[in-house]
């Protein structure tokens, strides 16, 4: 039997951004009467913040971009679920970071040999067309083998609470409590294979991946608390 985690009602954006609205409202300068002084555009405004998008649609084509992800398919699979965890899964990735990536590797800021020459030879049409295909795909959404489900629920309390003994913040105050993201900066988790998880945290503790964020949070962790979180985010629903 294999465990998954999913969120009852768990919120597709930044919780943060919604806390912090609701902050706004309840301050004491809109507490009591003082807010039905007030317009009542500024209610509607703040309505409308919440209920908009925090990103906008990516510019590519995805039609376009499911013939030239053909080039893709044998390290990340057709329809960008990779079946091999040396290569990560790209469907479903939040709109901007398959792009964001591919121009790393084509400047050299990422390292990655293998990524290096097949980037070369893309336009930035290309990357934003790669980007709106793989990220209108659907992810397939993974599961955890029984003998791993306490080590996943460890991953869980981090993910969740953060490492406070280190100051590590939880992780899902970027990535989402389900995982999924905030386009454009913050990457998909769930569904992506742990053990790629896994060596991408190793990779930015070591600085062979450098991220200003993330090295300095994977540097803090244990090889242990790699494992367990990835294990835990790569099976949420």
């Amino acid at each position: 039997m294999r465990a998954s985690w999913g969120w009852v009602g768990a919120c597709p954006v930044s919780c943060d951004r919604h806390t912090n609205v609701a902050r706004l409202f309840w301050s004491r300068e809109l507490l009591g009467t003082s807010v039905m002084k007030r317009p009542t555009s500024i209610i509607i405004a703040l309505l409308i913040f919440v209920a908009t998008p925090i990103h906008s649609a990516v510019a590519g084509d995805a039609v376009a971009g499911k013939v030239k992800a053909q080039l893709c398919a044998a390290c990340h699979g057709a329809d960008g679920n990779s079946a091999n965890s040396q290569f990560p899964s790209l469907a479903g990735q939040v709109p901007g970071y398959i792009a964001a990536q591919l121009t790393l590797f084509k400047s050299g800021n990422r390292a990655n040999p293998v990524m290096a020459g097949m980037v070369a030879p893309l336009s930035q049409t290309d990357i934003q067309d790669l980007d709106a295909y793989f990220s209108a795909q659907q992810s397939i959404l993974g599961s955890i083998p029984e003998a791993d489900v306490t080590a996943a629920e460890s991953g869980g309390a981090l993910y969740r609470g953060g490492f406070k003994a280190l100051g590590v913040a939880p992780c899902m105050g970027c990535h989402g409590p389900a995982g999924r993201g905030i386009p454009p900066k913050y990457p998909r988790l769930t569904g992506q294979h742990p053990e790629y998880l896994e060596r991408q945290l190793q990779a930015f503790k070591t600085e062979t991946r450098k991220h200003r964020v993330m090295s300095p949070i994977a540097f803090l962790l244990t090889p242990q608390q790699m494992r367990e979180v990835s294990l835990y985010v790569s099976a949420l629903k």
